[in-house]
């Protein structure tokens, strides 16, 4: 006897013995079962107690049989013994525990109470069904799960004590028991007879067998695990949370999912309301009835959201006393009845009828809360579900909401940050491409659906003497760091076109822009990861010529009239920021009509297909008749892009060429003789006599007389006067072989020159100077007043 077992221990013998085989422990029921005293046998073999040869250790921590054992007396005894291998504890060592029971021998007798027990005083519901699964028996446990005593339920199947489908589907499991004569084990939730909720049983069918082994009955147990169940539930549903709620970045999208994952595991409706941001970006920290909330999704047991009195996208106003201010203001979850929101449901009369209509009993308001900061509000409800909501279901949702939060935050965040690079890059980019005399343009800008924008562009840049680059590139990454280096290559290339450099030459001085801008952006000593590709082409719709050069860029397709479109041969060149190496050109002419189509490779790369299939696809809808190139532009993007959005940003631009008739210039050589400046400025004004464009002569006639005075006082021969004009614009040019570019300077009071240049400028709409391989250009545009 011991506190810890306050009964005679004498009824069990105990041995305990040593891994050496030396018995340590021996108490008075080994005693009198072998007459040995504990001084006669501790600390001696436990060999010597055998009276037959000592089995084999057993493997196992386990073992149990009959041995014959040596008697004090000298008699042997047969005895079942049960052994138990004790590992090393709390510094002892480690034990063998052998022991026999000395009582228990006989069944208990019909009267003992606890032959009875077995069955009427278990705690697990027990109903016992005859050969026709008719009951027979039943404890009081199961009577309270059905709700019926034993004397009236007798003679009824398990399908007519339920009267409900899971009745007849666990009766079916009673009937392949009694055939089979095999034990099934079934799980259930189900709300009984006797019970006001549902509950979880876990129940175990058993055939009962008389002497023979003939199956004679079935043996039902039910055991309830329903706190096990919802548990699991509630974990299930938790997890199927993470995995489906923040599937996009998207902040209608994954209000949707919360809604979605709430219906019907936890409510019947569940509706999710947001604040619309502040002007910094952040929803409001302080509340006060009444809220203005904006409905971000919501979610119902019946199809099509009947109860819904808001759609989503919309705003309402929510008084004291509704669950969404309510909640909000005591920044906590609140349930309440439909008895609490009396007040609310009278002032919004609508809502108090749908409340009437599907029955509303039950609501919970959750704040959706994330980093802080408080973003709107789900609101749960049930009128399907007759059991409120309990304390268990407020962790849950709250679970859930705090889950869906965080991705609510990030879809939020993710959203402001690519409107914000989407707005930036839209500011960089140009917003209407230039109408002029070279070529007819179209273009087309599609950011990426998941990544956000990029540092994709496209740019027409009017050029001196009717001519006109066209210009498409692409930053390394994505974000607004590509769209800020984006905005700075672009200017730089626009001030190179300016000063009409080369393709090839603006791409190497665009190259240096490049390495500075990586050195910048680097750190520590260790450069960044500026780069970028570009193409640039020039184009001249007098000689009908284009000069292009490209830097690690997809060549241009092009579609000559009458011909299928192939792509361009341009000489491979380097990436944007690799600095040091050279740049190559290509010129070709290019008949009147011919489509140029400039691209980034997000156009045609994709993982589903290789760029060789992109680039068959672009050629088919390039190849499509059409007269309008935004049609063309709307047909290769639908022809190339799948619908649910592209991987990396788009840039997408078609030039179709012009050609300017000979008609439209005029040239002359012009000798080196100050003295032949006036008969040239009649000649001019002949010329602009024969084109109907004699409003212009006056100033035609200033600025020929100075531009070409200068070349024959400063320049070097050969010069030649040219004059080219459109239905808006007036070009002079003058060309020499000197390299020296002419400066504008002011003049003093008492100088005799340097005024000729400031008045070509203060008359023509734009000046300017290009260098050329035989010398320099200067050229001056004058506006025609009757384009209007």
């Amino acid at each position: 006897m011991s506190p810890e077992y306050p009964f005679d221990e004498a009824a069990t013998a105990r041995v305990v013995v040593d891994d050496t085989g030396t018995v340590v422990g021996w108490n008075e029921g080994a005693r009198s079962l072998l007459g040995w005293a504990p001084a006669e046998v501790v600390g001696r073999p436990a060999a010597e107690l055998l009276a037959e040869p000592a089995p084999p250790l057993p493997p196992g921590p386990r073992w149990d049989g009959t041995l014959a054992l040596r008697h004090r007396d000298g008699r042997s005894v047969r005895v079942w013994l049960l052994a138990h291998h004790r590992p090393p504890r709390d510094g002892a060592p480690a034990t063998w525990l052998v022991v026999t029971p000395l009582s228990g021998d006989g069944p208990l007798s019909p009267d003992d109470p606890l032959a009875t027990a077995a069955l009427m005083q278990s705690p697990c519901a027990v109903a016992v069904y005859d050969e026709r699964l008719r009951l027979a028996r039943m404890n009081a446990a199961m009577a309270e799960v059905t709700g019926l005593t034993e004397e009236r339920a007798r003679g009824l199947r398990l399908s007519e004590i339920g009267g409900r489908p899971q009745s007849d589907e666990l009766e079916g499991h009673m009937v392949r028991v009694l055939a089979s004569g095999r034990a099934e084990d079934v799980q259930t939730y189900t709300r009984t007879g006797g019970e006001d909720h549902a509950h979880a049983w876990l129940a175990r069918f058993a055939p009962v067998t008389d002497a023979e082994g003939r199956v004679r009955g079935v043996c039902l147990a039910a055991h309830d695990f329903t706190d096990n169940y919802l548990a699991r539930e509630r974990l299930q549903l938790v997890n199927e949370a993470s995995v489906r709620i923040g599937s996009t970045l998207d902040v209608t999208r994954t209000a949707q999912e919360l809604a979605e994952v709430c219906v019907p595991a936890l409510a019947d409706f569940v509706s999710v309301d947001l604040l619309d941001p502040q002007e910094g970006g952040d929803p409001p920290t302080r509340f006060a009835a009444p809220l203005s909330l904006r409905r971000a999704a919501h979610h119902s047991v019946h199809p099509g959201n009947p109860m819904a009195v808001v759609k989503p996208g919309e705003v309402q106003t929510y008084p004291a006393g509704s669950p969404q201010a309510d909640s909000l203001v005591a920044g906590r979850t609140i349930v309440a009845s439909v008895d609490d929101l009396d007040a609310w449901l009278a002032w919004d009369t609508l809502r108090g009828e749908r409340v009437r209509e599907f029955g509303i009993h039950s609501t919970m308001s959750v704040p959706v809360r994330a980093r802080g900061m408080t973003l709107g509000v789900a609101v749960l409800t049930r009128y399907r579900r007759p059991d409120p909501f309990t304390a268990d279901d407020v962790l849950l949702a709250e679970e859930i909401t705090a889950r869906a939060a965080v991705c609510v935050d990030n879809a939020r965040r993710y959203s402001r940050e690519r409107d914000t690079a989407l707005a930036l890059q839209r500011s960089l980019l140009p917003r209407t491409l230039p109408d002029t005399a070279a070529v007819d343009a179209a273009s087309r800008y599609l950011p990426a659906a998941r990544a956000g924008v990029g540092g994709d562009w496209f740019d027409v840049i009017p050029l001196s003497g009717m001519r006109v680059a066209m210009v498409v590139g692409d930053v390394v990454g994505q974000g607004v760091q590509a769209s800020a280096t984006m905005g700075r290559l672009r200017t730089a290339v626009r001030t190179l076109a300016d000063i009409d450099l080369a393709p090839d030459e603006l791409l190497t001085h665009l190259d240096d822009l490049v390495v500075r801008l990586s050195e910048e952006a680097g750190g520590e000593g260790s450069p960044g990861e500026v780069g970028a590709s570009c193409l640039y082409a020039v184009y001249d719709p007098v000689s009908r010529r284009c000069t292009m050069a490209g830097a690690d860029h997809p060549p241009p397709l092009l579609l000559r009239p009458n011909d299928a479109p192939r792509a361009v041969e341009l000489p491979p060149g380097p990436p944007l920021g690799v600095g040091g190496l050279p740049f190559e050109s290509t010129e070709l002419e290019l008949a009147e009509g011919s489509v140029l189509a400039f691209y980034t490779d997000g156009l045609i790369d994709f993982p589903e297909r290789d760029q060789d299939a992109g680039l068959r696809l672009l050629s088919e809808a390039l190849a499509a008749d059409s007269d309008s190139l935004d049609e063309t532009c709307d047909r290769v993007l639908h022809a190339l892009l799948p619908a649910g959005g592209v991987a990396d940003d788009v840039a997408l631009l078609l030039a179709r060429t012009r050609g300017l008739p000979a008609s439209q210039v005029a040239t002359w050589d012009i000798p080196a003789d100050p003295a032949l400046v006036a008969p040239i400025r009649k000649q001019v004004v002949d010329q602009l006599d024969r084109w109907e464009l004699s409003e212009a002569s006056f100033t035609t006639e200033l600025v020929v007389s100075e531009l070409v005075t200068n070349a024959i006082r400063y320049g070097s021969h050969p010069i030649r006067l040219r004059l080219i004009h459109d239905a808006a614009t007036l070009i002079c040019e003058v060309s020499d072989s000197s390299h020296t570019a002419p400066h504008l300077r002011r003049a003093k009071t008492w100088d005799e020159g340097g005024r000729g240049l400031l008045l070509v400028a203060q008359l023509t709409q734009r000046w300017g100077s290009r260098h050329t391989a035989d010398g320099k250009t200067i050229w001056a545009e004058l506006a025609l007043f009757d384009e209007e």
